[in-house]
């Protein structure tokens, strides 16, 4: 039987977690015939490593069903391209794309929701970054388990501290007292913003989530004026008053043409630690009745739960995701339909062109 049977078949492979297709996505790259089997080759626009397993049962399913009895050799991949962002703002080196996360309320769980996508992430196999743009209230080189290192420096530029699963963090809580309050200005942090991203050497970032602070103030404005977002995230909790600070972000985001990949809504749901009760303190179903108003994603409903707070309190996420797999799987969900939303924008073809100088 010859190969263009199989990659007809291989192109009607559901890919896990998903509606979409093998085909759909052009993932099929090469389908080639060798002594040793059937060479299948499939990219990937996005991170699989959590579907890894799952794909390569169904591949040697569909190829089965074509009438395939030689041995399989599947070799998987991922070309995460740098894709588009707002208009006249050019993207940094060492960083492909930029994902905002925001909440316009703070105690909704935002900086915590960011560790837990970065590292979600990055198991599934991405170069993940993350900005602590909280400049007033930093948390990441708490929670990601690095708040006793400090980045090096190398020809002028800070190098991103490295926590677990190789997420590079670069935050002002490496660089100033953490028990001093910042007293700054607007234009004084947004310029420690602009130089914490801009003056770090990010090494290869497929995505760099960026904790934003509460509200719609100065750090909103630069981040939207000054750097390139690909997209953003709003974090809210179940209940009303929270949704109206969620819709502000919201609105700002729109105003200054960055698009929103989904909510994800946090502390649903209160799980007791003894009983396993499950009681929405907070209210109910607010996130989704917010993500359909906007037409976006609910990316996902994350419980109140103890073992959360005390995983970020201590730096270990990581461990966190090894003994809570249902939490971990919420996560990585809400991971996964981010890269799919990063995947299907436009991609970025400014480096491509040469400048025009007029003399």
């Amino acid at each position: 039987m010859n190969t263009e049977t199989y990659r007809q078949a291989l192109a009607a492979v559901a890919i896990p977690g998903t509606a979409r297709t093998l085909g759909a996505e052009k993932a099929v790259k090469g389908v080639r015939s060798e002594k040793d089997g059937l060479h299948v080759e499939l990219v990937f626009g996005f991170p699989y490593g959590h579907i890894k397993q799952q794909l390569a049962e169904s591949v040697q399913t569909a190829l089965a069903d074509a009438g395939c009895g030689d041995t399989i050799h599947l070799h998987l991949s991922a070309d995460i391209a740098t894709h588009k962002v707002q208009p006249g703002i050019a993207t940094i080196k060492g960083v492909k794309n930029i994902i905002a996360v925001a909440s316009g309320k703070g105690g909704v769980g935002k900086s915590t929701t960011t560790a837990n996508l970065a590292m979600a992430m990055a198991r599934m196999g991405a170069r993940v970054g993350v900005l602590d743009a909280d400049l007033y209230g930093p948390s990441q080189p708490t929670m990601l388990g690095v708040a006793e290192r400090k980045p090096d420096q190398q020809n002028k530029k800070l190098i991103p501290v490295e926590a677990e699963s190789g997420i590079q963090v670069m935050s002002i809580g490496f660089l100033v007292d953490t028990d001093q309050a910042v007293v700054w200005r607007g234009p004084m942090v947004s310029q420690a913003l602009q130089q914490l991203l801009f003056q770090s050497e990010w090494d290869d970032v497929d995505y760099l989530f960026v904790d934003l602070p509460p509200g719609t103030g100065d750090i909103q404005l630069t981040l939207s004026q000054k750097i390139p977002v690909t997209g953003s995230v709003v974090v809210t909790t179940p209940q009303d008053i929270a949704l109206i600070d969620a819709r502000k972000a919201v609105n700002m985001f729109e105003k200054v043409n960055i698009p929103i990949f989904g909510v994800l809504e946090n502390m649903s749901v209160h799980i007791c630690s003894h009983c396993g009760h499950a009681e929405a303190v907070f209210g109910s179903e607010g996130g989704k009745e917010l993500a359909g108003r906007l037409n976006v994603p609910l990316l996902g409903q994350l419980p109140l739960q103890m073992a959360v707070r005390e995983a970020m309190d201590n730096g270990s996420a990581a461990q966190l995701f090894d003994a809570h797999p249902a939490v971990a799987q919420i996560y990585t969900d809400a991971a996964f339909q981010i890269a799919l939303a990063v995947a299907d924008k436009g991609r970025d073809y400014s480096k491509a062109f040469p400048k025009i100088v007029v003399e």
